[in-house]
């Protein structure tokens, strides 16, 4: 039995099953035939695709290939793209709209599968989706045009190893270390000792006090409380998180009720496997919190500008794309600190 034979035995399989879990339906030839010819034109991309990500993801290959690299987050996609619409039928390729957002189909049921047998979470995909979409979106272009030129086999060769031949350079030539800055502020309405010490140690946030929204979509640790064992440099502050996050800052420099700056260590041995995904883990291979500073500016009686900033470090062959999502997710856990401490200070 060949393969189609094989398609065609277990799709009049699902018929009968079919008919007989909704005997009022009727299935016809014409659907078996149409989801036979769309199975195949998404079902072997995303095929392609779980192969990729399992490929990728093996430490034995970390060196070599990686998920965190272009070759998998957009070169990948693009493949995906590629066969969308190199299987599709020249009736289908008509449609520019086909041809552009057929691809994301593949991709939402690539997305789907892997958060269903857990290979990935919700805010690895969210994050990774617009490069996803541009690069399939991409992809299906050039599959449909290429579709049109002899030797179109062997562009499909070509497409399936660019993700594996790319991948090597790119970690070799491409990764680097990249320090960044996320900042925020806010004017507060009260006296400076009482922000102060709202700063210096913060009490524990109620579910109504916090209202970071990013971080909340992407499921990510929220800020709980932290406390300063000392006013002045040297002081240890530990910052706590929900799941089992917590940063240990250093006070290295402290001028009272005006500037105090510390540095930031996360450890990934006490961060719980289920808190945040390998590729995204404080501490860990791709992503690091080097070091935090509030300043107390003095704007009128009663009324200061608290300003946080803070720097990261990112370790990936993607620092401008990876390091837009880092900072949004840095400034909202920031400005929601600041409006807890401004909250309390004017209450």
């Amino acid at each position: 039995m060949n393969g189609k034979d094989k398609t065609l035995f277990l799709f009049i399989q699902l018929f009968f099953i079919f008919n007989t879990l909704f005997p009022n339906q009727k299935i016809t030839l014409k659907m078996i035939d149409f989801l036979i010819k769309y199975g195949r034109i998404f079902g072997i991309p995303v095929l392609y695709a779980l192969f990729l990500r399992i490929l990728f993801a093996l430490t034995s290959f970390a060196e070599v290939f990686g998920l965190m690299s272009f070759a998998f987050l957009l070169i990948g996609p693009m493949v995906m793209g590629y066969l969308t619409t190199y299987l599709a039928d020249e009736k289908d390729l008509k449609s520019k709209l086909f041809v552009w957002l057929a691809p994301w189909i593949t991709i939402t049921i690539f997305f789907l599968i892997t958060i269903l047998i857990e290979l990935e979470g919700w805010a690895c995909w969210i994050m990774a989706l617009p490069l996803f979409l541009l690069g399939a979106s991409i992809g299906g272009y050039i599959g449909a045009e290429l579709k049109k030129m002899k030797n179109k086999k062997t562009y499909v060769s070509i497409a399936f190893l660019l993700p594996f031949l790319l991948a090597p350079l790119e970690n070799t030539y491409l990764r680097k270390e990249q320090t960044f800055q996320a900042y925020n502020f806010i004017d507060i309405e009260a006296p400076k000792d009482k922000i102060w010490s709202l700063v210096t140690r913060v009490k524990k946030i109620s579910p109504s006090e916090d209202t970071g929204w990013l971080n909340k979509v992407l499921g990510f640790p929220r800020p709980v409380e932290a406390e300063l064992d000392f006013e002045g440099v040297g002081a240890y502050r530990k910052a706590i998180f929900t799941n089992g996050l917590a940063f240990h800052e250093t006070v290295t420099a402290y001028e009272h009720q005006k500037k105090m700056t510390f540095n930031i260590k996360a450890y990934p041995h006490e961060i719980p496997s289920t808190t945040l995904d390998e590729h995204v883990v404080v501490g860990g291979k791709f992503f690091d919190v080097k070091d935090g500073t509030y300043e107390l500016e003095e704007l009128g009686p009663n009324k200061y500008r608290l300003h946080l900033y803070s720097h990261f470090k990112l370790n990936t062959t993607f620092n401008f794309y990876a390091s837009t999502w880092a900072r949004w997710i840095m400034k909202d856990i920031q400005q929601n600190i600041l409006r807890v401490e401004k909250d309390r200070a004017e209450s």
